[in-house]
């Protein structure tokens, strides 16, 4: 038998999970006709169109003051994950929550970046976010040093994976393309954290940075290999990748 395709997991079993998790919290949410609402336009659509319809749907039956609806979401999220493994086995059903948060709380800086944090911690809210970063660069990355020295992995991974400028799938972040040194200094203090899923995001965030400034990531790159640290030293590999493919293309000794 065929795997599903990732889209295949936002149907109306998905619909109904969400559903009945808001329902414990909301009792007058009817999640049987929310799942038969999202049902039949779920079948044409690809991953991002179906994510963002079961969104919308789910923002129209819950209250009309965010703060509430912000309320029964966070007490709908159920357990946080106890491994680094699990954001998409786990907890794929929670992708449409945090689009509700991106697309529907940016009126509610605090409150949604708060969401964003629990939510990140059963799933992910890397592209929930950037929306944020967007509007009011400084007081989100006021909140995202506060993630970095969380000691929750996955919230650490948030604050790296969130930033990255050129995170896959979603919009680019200009503000740090054009000027990387904020998040550069942002992801510091993870050089050398002991999680493998937090130090792969501070790797891909490198290497997102070498793209576009490749001499200040050389730079970085010998600064971090002198420190001697066998953690600092997988990044730096792994965060120069496409810098040591541009040199072979060159006909260049690595």
């Amino acid at each position: 038998m065929a795997a599903k395709k990732l889209k295949e997991w936002f149907d109306r079993d998905c619909a109904l999970r969400i559903g009945k998790a808001i329902s414990e919290n909301a009792p007058d949410f009817d999640a049987i006709e929310y799942a038969d609402t999202v049902s039949r336009p779920l079948e044409h659509m690809e991953l991002k169109d179906r994510v963002l319809l079961l969104a919308s749907e789910l923002h129209n039956r819950l209250p009309e003051d965010y703060l509430k609806t912000a309320e029964i979401i966070l007490s709908s999220l159920g357990p946080e994950l106890k491994e680094e493994t699990g954001m998409f086995t786990e907890g794929y059903w929670l992708m449409p929550i945090a689009r509700l948060v991106e697309e529907f709380g940016l009126s509610n800086f605090d409150v949604s970046m708060h969401l964003c944090e629990e939510i990140t911690k059963r799933h992910t809210s890397e592209y929930a976010v950037r929306p944020f970063i967007e509007q009011d660069q400084e007081r989100a990355l006021q909140i995202i040093t506060r993630w970095v020295q969380s000691k929750n992995a996955h919230v650490r991974r948030l604050a790296s994976e969130g930033v990255r400028p050129r995170l896959p799938w979603a919009k680019k972040l200009e503000c740090f393309i054009q000027n990387p040194k904020p998040i550069l200094e942002l992801v510091a203090p993870l050089r050398a954290d002991t999680s493998h899923y937090v130090r792969k995001s501070v790797a891909n965030l490198v290497n997102d940075i070498s793209k576009d400034h490749p001499v200040l990531i050389e730079n970085l790159a010998c600064d971090w290999k002198q420190e001697g640290n066998k953690y600092t030293d997988w990044i730096v590999h792994h965060g120069t990748r496409t810098l040591r493919k541009q040199v072979n293309a060159k006909g260049k000794n690595v």
